[in-house]
């Protein structure tokens, strides 16, 4: 903050306006895009990972295995994503609990389910109470982190698990003829050609996961979405030293621009991973790439 800012009443104009964009909560506004990115950083390895896990299993020979895999596919893409989010973080913050409190607390003699209320002894809970605000706001990120992964992890796993069909059953056919294993043939054929079947639904998958990232609003993450209410409300001089009507329309806007500059530049780097991977193949146009 600039030093002139310690009374901001006597400012107008660009001086206001810059003491306004630096106070703490916009500060904390700023950080707030790191988080975003922060999100997409981690959630997309981890999801490509679960979706890769998911599409071996759901073709797997061994038939509770292949059980599996169908099933994390088709529950998760059945329920509507904002559902599964509000549930899933809720179930899964209180079966940790619940774990901590069958190992920290066996004496525990009380119902965890008291009418709405899902009560644990003090050494159960998770975060404990008297941890750091810091501590609470990275648990709940993970938690949001982990359920991103785990729903877009299913949908990856249904567009791996096509791309893993869409390889030639020729190809196959001739690692086997030279005498690889069904692994060897997996990790040697099957896994590298996979790719360029699957990028495409990749690509659209990454496109919904950059959409859904303001969802981390509603799992009680401080983001963009959040600040971005928290700043544009109105404001009146009894509340605040930045007194100002509704702009939440410029707030929004800014996320807008944010948004759309994240798309373009992802349309750019896949774009030309698509290149990179297709580089030597035929294509549908009936060219090498």
């Amino acid at each position: 903050m600039f030093a002139y800012c310690t009374d901001p009443a006597s400012l107008d104009g660009l001086a206001w306006l810059a003491c306004y964009l630096t106070t703490g909560k916009h500060m904390a506004f700023y950080a707030s895009f790191g988080t975003v990115m922060l999100l997409l950083a981690i959630t997309a390895p981890t999801a490509l990972l679960f979706g890769f896990g998911g599409a071996v299993a759901a073709r797997a020979r061994f038939l509770p295995l292949r059980m599996l895999g169908k099933t994390y596919i088709a529950i998760v893409r059945s329920v509507p994503d904002i559902a599964f989010f509000l549930f899933f973080v809720i179930a899964l913050d209180q079966g940790l609990e619940y774990l901590r409190l069958l190992a920290l607390c066996p004496d525990w003699d009380q119902p965890v389910r008291q009418g709405n209320d899902f009560v644990v002894c003090s050494a159960a809970k998770l975060p404990s109470n008297s941890a750091p605000q810091w501590v609470h706001e990275v648990y709940g990120f993970l938690l949001a982190m982990f359920t991103f992964a785990i729903v877009f992890g299913a949908f990856a796993a249904n567009v791996l698990f096509g791309a893993m069909m869409a390889v030639p059953r020729a190809q196959i056919e001739t690692a086997e003829a030279y005498g690889m294993t069904r692994a060897q043939t997996f990790r040697r054929i099957l896994v590298p050609q996979m790719w360029v079947y699957a990028l495409p639904g990749l690509s659209n998958l990454w496109m919904v996961l950059v959409k859904a990232t303001p969802l981390l609003f509603l799992l009680g993450v401080e983001d963009i979405v959040y600040w971005a209410r928290e700043l544009g409300g109105s404001v009146t001089p009894r509340f605040s030293d930045y007194p100002h009507g509704d702009w939440r329309v410029w707030y929004f806007l800014a996320l807008l621009v944010f948004y759309l500059l994240l798309t373009r530049v992802s349309e750019i780097v896949l774009e030309r991973l698509m290149k990179r991977l297709t580089f030597g193949q035929a294509t549908t146009g009936g060219m090498a790439a």
